[in-house]
């Protein structure tokens, strides 16, 4: 500071509530495009990306980024909880009130969907899941999701069972239709999508106990 700014006024900040909102807005994009540019980037590669790799693909500088995450960990619990939200918008239930066929027939295709969309980022969250407890969190609060809308789908199957069998083929339903069992299917043993749900169709149909004669 040189003397002849001694005793000058500063100029005032400017708060106005349109540029404040303007600058949130802005800060809020930015950090939706990197999270959209990990998630693309691990679809891609199959593996965590560097904070360069994800610089270059959202168009913004590597300081961009950790200025919105403090580390590339935060990034990816961030992108978690991005497709956590999407999964469930789009894995909106839909025909419980159809036959048994019908509610087979959506829930496996949905799940498909998603394991589409959502097995490598599964993969690289299930990374290293010992040493980070959200992460952990995530993954717990994907499989309560996966069991409670197999509970949805069913209810009329599982109504018919003690607390003890409904639990039981509950975790069987949630375990045949989890991420790493449609990998196996599409990756180890090269099963179309059609080909693969066909196979989960005729599994979680098996599970199921007999459907009430009112709701068949």
């Amino acid at each position: 500071m040189t003397d002849s700014s001694i005793g000058e006024p500063s100029a005032a900040p400017d708060n106005k509530p349109g540029k404040v909102d303007g600058r949130r807005l802005r800060s809020e994009r930015t950090r939706r495009l990197i999270v959209e540019a990990y998630m693309e980037l691990v679809r891609e590669h199959r593996q965590v990306p560097t904070a360069v790799q994800i610089a270059q693909r959202a168009g913004y500088s590597v300081r961009s980024i950790f200025e919105r995450f403090p580390d590339l960990h935060a990034l990816r619990v961030a992108a978690t909880d991005h497709a956590i939200a999407e999964g469930r918008t789009q894995g909106a239930l839909s025909n419980l009130d159809a036959d048994r066929a019908t509610r087979v027939r959506s829930h496996v295709e949905t799940r498909g969907r998603g394991c589409e969309r959502w097995l490598p980022l599964w993969r690289v969250v299930s990374t290293g899941l010992s040493e980070s407890s959200e992460l952990r969190e995530r993954i717990r609060l994907v499989r309560q999701l996966v069991s409670m809308r197999v509970e949805f789908m069913f209810r009329p199957e599982l109504s018919t069972l003690s607390d003890s069998d409904k639990r039981k083929t509950l975790l069987a339903l949630e375990a045949i239709t989890d991420y790493e069992s449609w990998g196996r299917m599409r990756e180890l043993h090269g099963l179309s999508f059609e080909e693969a749900c066909a196979t989960w169709i005729r599994v979680v149909d098996s599970l199921l106990p007999p459907t009430p004669a009112a709701s068949s």
